[in-house]
C-alpha cells in the first residue's frame, strides 16, 4: 500500500494539472490562442532555460558514476533507434512514426526521478547520475527524431546541411549544452541572474501541463486510441521489462535499480508535447499518451516495485 501511495503521490498531481488546463478550456478561460502561444514560450524560452537550470546545477565532476551512466545512454541509444526502426517497419500511418517513438521511451524522469525517490529513500541517491546519463539523450534523440520524421519527412539526398543546422539551433540543444558547459567548467553564476533563471525555468513544467489539457481533443484522442494504448504498453511494461532485468544482472540495486526504473518506467514526459507541437509531429498523439501513461504508471511502477522487493533487489 505504501508503494502504491508513493506512486500516487507522484503522478496524480501532474493528472490533476492537466484536468485543470482540460477544465478551464471547456469554461473558456483558456483558448486556442493561449495554447499556440504558451507552447512556443516554452519551446523557446521556459523549457530551454529549465534545461539549462538542471545541467548547470549537476556536478559533472564529482560523484561520477561512469558505468551507471555509461549504461543509461546505451539503454537510451538502444530504446530509440531500436523503437525508429520498428515504427518505421511497422506502423502503417508514417505521418505519426515521430510521435509515436518520442512518446515511447520519453520518461518525466528530471520532473518526477527525484521526488519519487526521495519518497522511498529519503534522498535523492544517484538520480542525478541517472538524469545525467540519459536527459541529454532523451532530448538530443527527440530533436533528431522529430527533426527527420517532422512535415515533408524523410531523409533525402542533400538534407544534412538543413539537419544540422535545425539540431544547432534547436532553443532546447542550445539550452542542454550551454548548461553542461558551465557545469564542466564551474562558471560561477550570479545569485540574481540564477534566482531569475530558476523561477523562469520552474514555469515550464506546469504550463506544458496546462496546455496538454486546454489542447486535448477527445474525439480526435479517442481515433487515436490504439497506437496510445500500444504506447503505454511499451513505455510501462515492455521497456522495463526487457531492461531492468539486464540492470539487475549487471549489480546495479537498491535505490540506482528504482532510478533506472523510473528511467525506463515513468510516464510520458509532459515536455514532448511542447516538442511534438512546435515541430510538426502529432501533438494529439502525444498529449493521448501523456495522459494515459500518467494515469496508469501509479500502478504499473508499483507492480515493479514489487516484483524486484519481492526478488531482494530493491
Amino acid at each position: 500500500m505504501d508503494n502504491l501511495i508513493y506512486s500516487l503521490n507522484a503522478t496524480v498531481p501532474v493528472f490533476l494539472v492537466i484536468l485543470l488546463g482540460y477544465a478551464l478550456r471547456q469554461t473558456g478561460i483558456l483558448n486556442e490562442n493561449f495554447v499556440t502561444v504558451t507552447n512556443n514560450l516554452n519551446f523557446k524560452v521556459t523549457l530551454p532555460i529549465y534545461l539549462f537550470c538542471d545541467m548547470a546545477g549537476s556536478d559533472l565532476r564529482q560523484e561520477f558514476q561512469p558505468k551507471l551512466i555509461l549504461f543509461c545512454a546505451a539503454v537510451t541509444t538502444v530504446m530509440v533507434f531500436g523503437l525508429w526502426f520498428l515504427a518505421r517497419r511497422l506502423l502503417k500511418d508514417k505521418s505519426i512514426v515521430g510521435a509515436f517513438v518520442q512518446g515511447s521511451y520519453r520518461s518525466s524522469l528530471a520532473i518526477l526521478g527525484a521526488v519519487f525517490i526521495a519518497n522511498i529513500y529519503g534522498n535523492t541517491g544517484p538520480i542525478s547520475q541517472v538524469i545525467l546519463g540519459c536527459v541529454p539523450f532523451f532530448n538530443l534523440y527527440a530533436i533528431l527524431l522529430l527533426t527527420i520524421e517532422g512535415p515533408g519527412h524523410g531523409f533525402q539526398k542533400g538534407d544534412g546541411g538543413r539537419l544540422v543546422k535545425k539540431l544547432l539551433t534547436n532553443p532546447l540543444l542550445v539550452g542542454i549544452l550551454a548548461g553542461a558547459a558551465v557545469s564542466a567548467l564551474r562558471l560561477p553564476i550570479p545569485f540574481i541572474l540564477n534566482k531569475a533563471l530558476t523561477s523562469v525555468g520552474s514555469i515550464a513544467s506546469p504550463q506544458a501541463l496546462l496546455c496538454i489539457g486546454a489542447g486535448f481533443e477527445g474525439r480526435k484522442a479517442v481515433a487515436k486510441l490504439k497506437p496510445t494504448l500500444t504506447i503505454a504498453f511499451i513505455k510501462l511494461m515492455a521497456l522495463p521489462g526487457i531492461f531492468l532485468p539486464i540492470a539487475a544482472a549487471m549489480g546495479f540495486r537498491d535505490q540506482t535499480l528504482a532510478s533506472l526504473l523510473i528511467m525506463l518506467g515513468a510516464p510520458t514526459t509532459a515536455t514532448s508535447y511542447v516538442m511534438a507541437k512546435s515541430m510538426g509531429a502529432d501533438e494529439v498523439l502525444t498529449s493521448s499518451a501523456i495522459v494515459v501513461t500518467t494515469l496508469l504508471s501509479a500502478f504499473t511502477i508499483t507492480f515493479w516495485i514489487f516484483l524486484f522487493r519481492q526478488l531482494e533487489y530493491l
